[in-house]
């Protein structure tokens, strides 16, 4: 399929993707840029058959596809460094969480002998690092690509192969849509949870108890994704214009519950709460999740 592959940033995700072109042999060669000398040590024992390099250069001047995988705060270095280095033609793709900011800095800076088509894999999770990496990662997991006027189809075509050769369910959307969507599906969750875990930790001093060490099923649950990468987090909530709107209507509604307690209002609670209900078995139902209790735990 490729001819040479350049993965920039191999964490999580991007040790993920280079094993699934390997595992699926959708690249001749495969090149890894990563500055983490820990994370490289950890991507050699899994013996993915790749090459590392130091810097982007001319060296690999003829990629015919670009993954960036590092922090979106990375963007605008990496964009200069590869208008020196790569062939006319070659495709980029990135995995970032917000879409309108990279369209605008790409728009600006790329060169137009480039093709920068951006992707986002809903396949995360709240550890980061090569050692977590699967094959598997993006099987029957959404990846969204965004559509932009004038781009080439041929290249949209490409890079929807890719992901869906490596398990992904492909869906175009335009960023600005992309943008709003994911403020509220995937951005406020994660703000939620590192605000409900600071919640705690302001009462712990307070009540001068360690309360942590009775954590019920919902702190857990809300913990395991405030453990995600603080500068990935950073990157997305500086740059998604929508989560001020997303926490105002949050704000809105958690004001209204106040209300709702406070005066007692049976009818109305038992309603909020049951409609919450509807919602997690819509997402059951569209295999986002799994039925089993607990999230399957044992």
């Amino acid at each position: 399929m490729f001819n040479k592959v350049l993965i920039i940033g191999c964490g999580l995700i991007g040790s993920s993707i280079l094993r699934a072109i390997n595992s699926k042999k959708l690249s001749k060669k495969i090149f890894v840029l990563e500055k983490s000398k820990s994370n490289i040590s950890k991507i050699k024992k899994i013996k993915s058959n790749c090459k590392f390099i130091k810097n982007i250069n001319n060296k690999i001047s003829d990629v015919d596809l670009v993954v960036i995988c590092t922090p979106m705060s990375e963007y605008k270095k990496i964009i200069q460094k590869l208008n020196k280095s790569l062939k006319k033609n070659c495709l980029i793709t990135d995995v970032g969480s917000t879409k309108q900011n990279i369209i605008k800095l790409k728009n600006k800076i790329l060169s137009k002998k480039l093709h920068w088509i951006s992707s986002h894999p809903i396949s995360g999770s709240e550890v980061s690092g090569p050692e977590y990496g699967n094959k598997n990662l993006f099987l029957n997991k959404w990846c969204v690509i965004i559509k932009e006027k004038k781009q080439s189809s041929k290249k949209i075509n490409l890079l929807k192969k890719l992901w869906k050769k490596i398990g992904s369910n492909v869906i175009l959307m335009d960023p600005i849509k992309h943008d709003k969507i994911f403020s509220i599906t995937s951005h406020l969750p994660h703000l939620i949870a590192y605000n409900l875990i600071k919640t705690a930790q302001d009462s712990q001093k307070i009540q001068r108890k360690n309360l942590i060490q009775y954590s019920a099923g919902g702190l857990r649950d809300f913990s395991r994704i405030a453990a995600s990468n603080e500068i990935m987090w950073r990157d997305i909530f500086f740059s998604n214009d929508n989560i001020i709107k997303a926490i105002n209507l949050f704000t809105k509604n958690l004001n209204s519950f106040k209300k709702i307690i406070q005066n007692k209002n049976n009818k109305k609670l038992l309603s909020r709460l049951s409609n919450s209900k509807k919602v997690r078995a819509q997402i059951i139902q569209l295999k986002q999740d799994i039925a089993k209790p607990d999230f399957g735990r044992e």
